[in-house]
């Protein structure tokens, strides 16, 4: 085999192994936060069978650790699946107000909590005065970075339209930048979130065909007219 078959042999294997390799981050992730999650209440279900049925407990405690996390991660997700049940019936909403009511009242706890609701909520409903998902100038021109607007406000001296723009990182959307954009450079697109999303996250391996990379905001505008 010579050095160039090598070094072509070397680099698919490399292309065919990044998309496992992200798909098990990824998966690794979700599994160790829902495992962390749900251990402490299996084991306290095992101490509740410690009376009424000792061998079921020891059954559980005595578990190899990745069945134990195995069962925790199982016991996580059909919580989270009671909860969203819950919620949709009109006790589950009262119980949920009434959780936030006492949220809202601890120091700092209600910042941390309002604001990741109010960036959910956020990034569900689509704004009045523009388009969700905006190409900015990141992090220099002429380059160019997808980011979802979240809010559009008034610069109060010069009365400008300024957009919050949050820019996700690849291949973890969770953290990224935010940017504050006049709303006159932004690019907008006919994205979804949900393409949106995927291109983040495949690092651009999946897109929609198109994309508007040079008209911006008020440009667009003044075409349509």
């Amino acid at each position: 085999m010579n050095k160039s078959h090598f070094s072509r042999y070397i680099i698919t294997g490399i292309l065919t192994i990044i998309p496992l390799l992200l798909t098990w981050i990824v998966f690794s992730f979700l599994f160790t936060q829902l495992s962390r999650v749900g251990k402490p209440a299996v084991i306290a279900l095992a101490a509740l069978f410690q009376e009424s049925s000792p061998m079921i407990a020891h059954w559980i405690v005595a578990l190899d650790p990745i069945f134990l996390s195995l069962i925790a991660v199982i016991f996580t997700l059909l919580i989270l699946y009671l909860l969203g049940w819950m919620s949709t019936l009109v006790i589950g909403k009262r119980i949920i107000a009434l959780m936030e009511l006492l949220l809202n009242r601890l120091p700092f706890v209600h910042t941390i909590y309002g604001s990741s609701k109010k960036l959910l909520s956020a990034l569900q409903q689509k704004p009045n005065d523009t388009q969700r998902v905006v190409l900015i100038e990141f992090p220099s021109a002429p380059m160019k970075a997808v980011g979802f607007v979240t809010q559009t406000m008034l610069d109060q001296d010069t009365g400008q339209k300024l957009a919050a723009v949050y820019v996700p990182t690849t291949p973890n959307p969770t953290s990224g930048y935010l940017e504050i954009v006049p709303v006159d450079n932004l690019v907008e697109t006919d994205w979804t979130l949900d393409e949106a999303m995927t291109f983040i996250i495949s690092g651009g391996a999946v897109a929609p065909n198109n994309l508007n990379y040079t008209q911006s905001v008020t440009t667009r505008t003044v075409d349509k007219k």
